[in-house]
């Protein structure tokens, strides 16, 4: 904790220029440089481009078993800068790992940072976990900015699915006979899905825009294009629902005449399998630091690509609030993680992730029940 005070300057200042220098997905390269240097300065053996992804890295210190991971997020959002407070995680993750480099001399194991770039849009951690990173690793956490404190949360699984519907273009007034209207497919989509909708467990979200519709009223669109996040509780339940989708789209082709055709224009993303009892020892942590106003369990409708990480090895992605009554995703939010109230909880998330892999690194039981929860959760 002494350690983490004595980098809390530090910490501070890169929570501050991530915030005021937002970069938006696998663009982070100030970001990435920012944080990847400060661990290089504090003895970690840095090295970029993890994953094929330029804005990534891995960061290394020590040797031997266990191997625990802080994972950083540093991607802002369109327009709204840092709304989601990934400036925070950043900061705060490597703030820890620069207290920790100062004791690892005294335990056994390794401490790895991962930098992970776009997990607003494009999932950084999906890849991570693809290149197979995390199969070396025993567990895996970071702390997430919020309106609450928050020990442990669902997130649900999602697929981000575009559609495109192909027609031919025609004078609408003077040979509509002549046309086949592809924005008539993306309509007979959405009406598909939304008589879906009552067919679906309640965990389901469907959410959708009309990318493109047509370039005038009086030429039948040729080209039509929509696009949909798909979410649910459990990866498996989702995989039912895409299914169903996909063969709402073949039937609004075959109404319309239209072709379709469709693609992931993101990566999906597992839901979140909290482990509970990492989060119990980060719980005891905050206790420690004196934050007491906290939650055990809330279930969440968004997504993150840590559920995929989740579903590797034993993880948790727990909230710290910087301010009640907040939104993310608000210009609101991203003020108040920029504020000194803010740039203290990243201070607190270093402290509180540092004392818990701390805790991982010197307590085998710890880590044994972790695992062993994991597992079960598996299965």
């Amino acid at each position: 904790m002494a350690a983490v005070d004595e980098y809390a300057q530090e910490i501070k200042a890169l929570a501050r220029n991530i915030g005021e220098h937002p970069e938006l997905g696998f663009q982070e390269y100030k970001a990435a440089k920012w944080l990847g240097s400060a661990l290089q300065d504090a003895g970690f053996e840095v090295s970029y481009g993890t994953a094929g992804m330029e804005t990534a890295f891995h960061a290394q210190l020590g040797e031997g078993s266990p191997k625990i991971a802080l994972l950083c997020e540093y991607d802002a959002l369109p327009e709204l800068g840092h709304a989601c407070g990934h400036n925070l995680i950043g900061a705060a993750s490597v703030g820890a790992a620069l207290a920790l480099a100062k004791c690892i001399t005294e335990i056994t194991g390794t401490l790895v940072v991962l930098g992970a770039p776009a997990e607003e849009t494009g999932g950084g951690k999906v890849k991570l976990v693809e290149a197979g990173v995390f199969q070396t690793i025993d567990a895996a956490m970071m702390f997430h900015p919020s309106a609450v404190n928050l020990l442990r949360s669902s997130s649900n699984a999602l697929d981000a699915y575009e559609f495109v519907f192909k027609g031919k273009a025609a004078h609408a007034a003077a040979a509509p006979e002549e046309g086949v209207n592809a924005l008539d497919g993306v309509i007979q989509l959405f009406n598909g899905i939304n008589a879906l909708r009552q067919h679906l467990k309640d965990d389901v979200r469907i959410h959708g825009i009309i990318s493109e519709g047509g370039t005038a009223p009086n030429v039948v669109p040729e080209r039509a294009v929509a696009r949909f996040y798909f979410r649910a509780a459990s990866r498996a339940y989702l995989d039912e629902v895409r299914e169903r989708i996909l063969q709402a789209a073949r039937g609004a082709a075959l109404m319309t005449g239209t072709a379709v055709e469709w693609r992931q224009f993101e990566l999906s993303n597992d839901n979140l399998i909290s482990n509970s009892a990492l989060a119990r020892a980060f719980g005891a942590n905050l206790e420690l630091l004196g934050v007491t106003d906290v939650q055990e369990y809330e279930a969440t409708g968004g997504s993150s690509d840590m559920g995929n990480v989740s579903h590797v090895v034993p993880a948790i992605h727990p909230y710290l609030s910087v301010g009640e009554k907040l939104v993310s995703h608000t210009p609101e939010f991203a003020q108040a993680c920029l504020s000194p109230q803010g740039l203290e909880v990243a201070v607190v998330a270093a402290k509180a992730l540092a004392l818990t892999a701390y805790d991982l690194f010197t307590d085998e039981g710890l880590l044994r029940e972790a695992k062993a929860e994991h597992s079960q959760a598996l299965a």
